[in-house]
């Protein structure tokens, strides 16, 4: 209910022009590598970065599911095939090979599109070989 004292805030369209929201996610990747010597960024495997659809140079944020840590950076492509999640630089000090980590790449949305926006994980094995890709919605998971 609208008054003078409290109006109806205006669609989320109408003051903004982009949404910041999650594209994709790697769910539950075995660390491989952490190099504390490297310029900084996360090497995931190319294979992992195609079915998600996340891009080189794409942000992303990645938590430690054995640590709780947390750390924003963007992707390298790395080898196919290898399985690769390497933590590079500054991160390398939080995430150590065989913790388990999510990877969430962020996009900008438009608003109009947000409710219809879908995001698609994708899961693996203990080797960082995908066993499944779903692209979540709305409606709930579809098998990809």
């Amino acid at each position: 209910m609208s008054s003078p004292l409290h109006p109806s805030p205006a669609p989320i369209s109408a003051t903004v022009s982009t949404v910041r929201m999650a594209v994709a996610k790697l769910h539950a990747v075995t660390v491989t590598q952490a190099d504390l010597h490297y310029v900084g960024s996360i090497t995931i495997d190319e294979d992992l970065l195609d079915a998600a659809g996340i891009v080189p140079f794409q942000m992303v944020q990645i938590t430690n599911q054995s640590t709780g840590a947390f750390w924003q950076t963007y992707t390298i492509a790395g080898a196919r095939g290898s399985g690769i999640i390497s933590l590079n630089g500054s991160p390398a000090r939080h995430f150590q090979p065989g913790d388990k980590a999510y990877v969430v790449a962020e996009g900008n949305v438009d608003p109009a599109l947000m409710r219809s926006h879908t995001l698609n994980v994708v899961f693996v094995d203990l080797q960082n070989r995908i066993t499944k890709v779903e692209v979540q919605g709305p409606a709930g998971p579809t098998l990809g």
